[in-house]
């Protein structure tokens, strides 16, 4: 199969965009569509500290000859760049002699405006370095970089002890080792710029000029966009990704699972611009030259929206799984390092209604649950929490006492049997309660009536 053989002139200009992109190239956009004079392509480059205008010729073609390359030359010269600049003619076919001959006396007369040319020889060996399938014209995402899955500092166990540590009755630093998976999730940060102009006989009604930024999830499917929290745990920690090893993870984690990007980095650059082309797009008001007031739609044409960067990046989601007796926590979250967003926190959870808002939870040491402040009681001899859930329980005249299990209770039976009077009302507030009320009422009818 020919190399890109379907592809028109503009969809190879597309590719190589995104290919000069992958290179490392800044600011990379096409010219318009139309009257680009020579230039299909324009970008820059950083070259031992100086910075340097690049403009790209691309010529989807059996063979290049000397006036492509002269013409880019002329183009070059009247390039409004402020700095030095120079010149690429990127083929899937090949030169001509006289072509090469001309970029090369080009270079060795010390010209201002070198020119380098791009064979369908050369460009297989660029698809190798970018990830490009050359039969389809699709760039694959090449990463293997990640947000580090948990703190070097602390360790692996560290996210759940910091959570524990405000359960009463819970020793976070005693906890027994959680069972941990970390699934490596694959994301993209876009960025992008649009720059549209809409005229009509009576001048400019409306202009877009627009930077935009986004984090994408990658996976299988619609691309989704990150909300604001993970967002920004990306940006503020993608200086520090390290190398995804999964050999070296699974020596700290139980379970360790890479997902694939679900896409080409091509689709996703489609998507992104046809999700900029709709979110720019709006009706404006006007009047005409003839004063009558007119509606027009202002979408953005693909050629107003430059895709400046994407950037490819695993961001680990770890779920470690706490037992503590017969009860299973969960807690999940995005990592990176030291920072994380949460998930999903089952340790906030009380076992019994599940409520995740209570003011404060307490561990039942006697089965292992927590508790919000309905589910948990003071256990009658230790003094110690106890839940509601696993509580024996007797009614001793009006109040109920909560015991461990029945050898406390029965342990309680004896005691209250030999306690005075007294004592046993003690036990039981209601009652208590009551009598103090009988002899304050009483006293009141002593001292209304003259008795005394």
């Amino acid at each position: 199969m020919p190399l890109l053989d379907d592809f028109s002139g503009f969809e190879f200009e597309d590719l190589m965009e995104d290919v000069f992109r992958n290179l490392g190239y800044e600011n990379v956009h096409q010219a318009r569509k139309t009257a680009d004079e020579g230039r299909d392509i324009l970008m820059e480059e950083v070259v031992d500290g100086t910075r340097r205008g690049v403009v790209v010729e691309c010529k989807h073609t059996g063979s290049v000859g000397r006036p492509v390359v002269q013409k880019l030359h002329s183009a070059i010269a009247t390039y409004d760049y402020d700095g030095p600049k120079r010149g690429i003619v990127v083929t899937t076919g090949q030169f001509s002699a006289p072509a090469e001959e001309y970029a090369t006396r080009l270079r060795q007369n010390g010209d201002p405006y070198p020119i380098e040319l791009i064979d369908g020889t050369d460009l297989r060996d660029i698809a190798d370095e970018v990830g490009l399938d050359l039969y389809n014209g699709r760039i694959e995402i090449l990463c293997n970089e990640t947000l580090r899955p948990f703190d070097p500092a602390s360790g692996v166990d560290a996210p759940v002890r910091e959570v524990a540590r405000d359960i009463q009755n819970l020793d976070a630093d005693a906890l027994p080792k959680p069972h941990k998976l970390v699934d490596f999730q694959p994301y993209l940060t876009i960025s992008a710029r649009t720059d549209a102009v809409f005229e009509t006989s009576v001048g400019v009604i409306h202009r877009v000029n627009e930077s935009n930024r986004f984090v994408v999830h990658a996976t299988r499917g619609e691309p989704s966009i990150a909300d604001s929290r993970l967002a920004d745990l990306i940006a503020n920690n993608s200086q520090q990704a390290v190398e995804l090893d999964s050999d070296r993870f699974s020596t700290l984690f139980d379970d360790v699972d890479v997902a694939r990007y679900g896409q080409t980095e091509t689709d996703y650059k489609e998507w992104a611009v046809s999700r900029l082309q709709h979110h720019h797009t709006t009706t404006v008001t006007y009047t005409g030259g003839n004063n009558v007031t007119y509606e027009k739609t202002c979408e953005p044409k693909q050629s107003d929206i430059s895709i400046q960067a994407i950037s490819p990046l695993y961001v680990p989601r770890v779920r470690q799984t706490l037992q503590l007796q017969q009860y299973t926590y969960p807690y999940s979250y995005h990592a990176a390092g030291p920072s994380r967003v949460a998930i999903e926190d089952g340790i906030h959870r009380c076992v019994h209604c599940e409520k995740e808002t209570a003011k404060s939870y307490t561990y039942c040491a006697n089965c292992g649950s927590i508790n919000c402040g309905s589910h948990i009681k003071t256990e009658r001899l230790e003094g110690t929490p106890v839940c509601t859930g696993c509580a024996v329980t007797e009614r001793f005249v009006l109040k109920t006492k909560y015991f461990y299990d029945e050898a406390n209770l029965e342990e309680f039976r004896s005691e209250y049997e030999q306690m005075a009077l007294h004592e046993k009302a003690m036990e039981n507030t209601p009652l208590v309660g009551g009598l103090l009320l009988g002899v304050v009422l009483l006293l009141g009818f002593i001292l209304t009536s003259g008795v005394i």
